[in-house]
């Protein structure tokens, strides 16, 4: 009897292996992950599995959001597919090569809310999770636009390969998204799928990836000069909200009060441009876990054969105090959801700002205070021109 219940449990197994690593139809080794707790962990009383158009699919207790981790698998490269029905409005998408403790990764979602046209650029977007934050806001580039439907399913396909990603929405033969370079610092991760929506028909072909290279793909501001990429950072403060940065003003006293400004004191250390010219500070200096503001001062020398105006155009989040040789040149916000966020709707883009820079001859200190409280924290600067400028 304890032979042959062995043996029942022995051909379950092989039954159950046969459903989930089947070969695709050229060759390829697939991976199914059907909608059951038995491939995914999620938050007790937060889903529901059922059957849905023919197929095990789950939804969020409730028509709730909530999270779904793919138990016991590690994403390096490869195809993912799935299919999403979009049931609520939100951002359901796809995390992957997520770090152990869900810090660092990769992040894919649809905008969804309510039918958009292929001319919608927002709707499919792209952003690294940075010390368990979404910089969506310091990647203006990775949108794009595709066919959605709001009733039945939208078939995802994901190609990742080393640094660089495609993506492929109801159309397969035409990628609706391309991602040059992902910027997240992991290689190999969980994966997660989020939202108020309907998710069936998991996938993952191991190392399918396509025509895809694995070296990160062209930067299309690598070839400009203009850019300014190498800064000096000092330390991140503390800037509580409704403050504004102090400036050395005299009193009625004939004193001086004390400036916010660095002094001699500081200590700076050397940062660089990253990908697509941007000072991303959330690399440096993570999420400040208790909320609330912070600032940190920027600085970098131009060297000017002659004295010249030149036009700095910058991008920022979420807000600047720029000063040029000690002497007050911009002051400028970009909040999102508020009056004063910059085009495109709060992300940091070189449309959000531009000023005149008055030159002297020889050596000139840009000195810029950035403050943040809101997603990402990041600067790109670029000039004009930089003809007779030497940059550090």
């Amino acid at each position: 009897m304890f032979t042959k219940k062995i043996i029942f449990i022995s051909i379950a197994l092989l039954i159950i292996q046969c459903v989930v690593y089947s070969q695709s139809k050229n060759g390829n080794r697939e991976i199914h992950f059907p909608m059951t707790d038995d491939y995914w962990e999620y938050e007790p009383g937060t889903v529901e599995f059922f059957e849905h158009r023919s197929t095990k699919a789950v939804k969020g207790k409730d028509g709730g959001y909530y999270s779904l981790k793919l138990k016991d698998h590690f994403f390096s490269d490869g195809t993912i597919e799935f299919d999403v029905e979009l049931v609520g409005t939100g951002f359901p998408g796809i995390s992957f090569r997520m770090s152990e403790g869900l810090l660092e990764g990769e992040n894919f979602y649809i905008r969804s809310f309510g039918p958009v046209t292929p001319l919608n650029r927002t709707t499919l977007q792209y952003a690294t999770v940075i010390d368990s934050m979404s910089t969506w806001d310091l990647t203006n580039e990775y949108q794009a636009g595709a066919r959605i439907k709001q009733e039945g399913w939208n078939h995802v396909k994901m190609v990742v390969h080393g640094k660089q990603m495609k993506v492929y929405v109801n159309d397969m033969k035409k990628p609706a998204m391309y991602v040059p370079v992902l910027e997240g610092s992991t290689n190999t991760g969980r994966i997660l799928l989020t939202g108020n929506v309907i998710y069936s028909n998991f996938r993952i072909l191991p190392d399918v990836t396509e025509d895809l290279p694995k070296e990160p793909g062209y930067d299309p501001t690598s070839n400009d000069t203009h850019y300014i990429r190498n800064w000096m950072v000092g330390k991140p403060f503390d800037f509580p909200y409704g403050r504004d940065l102090l400036l050395q003003l005299p009193t009625m006293y004939g004193e001086a009060e004390k400036s916010d400004l660095p002094d001699s004191t500081a200590i700076w250390t050397p940062v660089r441009a990253e990908s697509r010219s941007l000072i991303n500070l959330s690399r440096k200096f993570g999420l400040k876990r208790e909320g609330g503001r912070r600032l940190v001062w920027l600085k970098t020398n131009i060297s000017s054969k002659l004295a010249q105006e030149r036009i700095l155009r910058m991008g920022f989040s979420d807000e600047i105090w720029v000063f040029l040789n000690g002497e007050l040149v911009k002051i400028d916000k970009n909040y999102f959801g508020t009056p004063s966020q910059k085009y495109p709707k709060g992300r940091c883009t070189l449309d959000n700002t531009s000023f005149t820079l008055p030159l002297k001859e020889g050596d000139n200190e840009l000195l810029v205070a950035v403050g943040n409280f809101f997603f990402g924290w990041g600067v790109i600067a670029r000039l004009d021109k930089t003809e007779g400028l030497v940059l550090d």
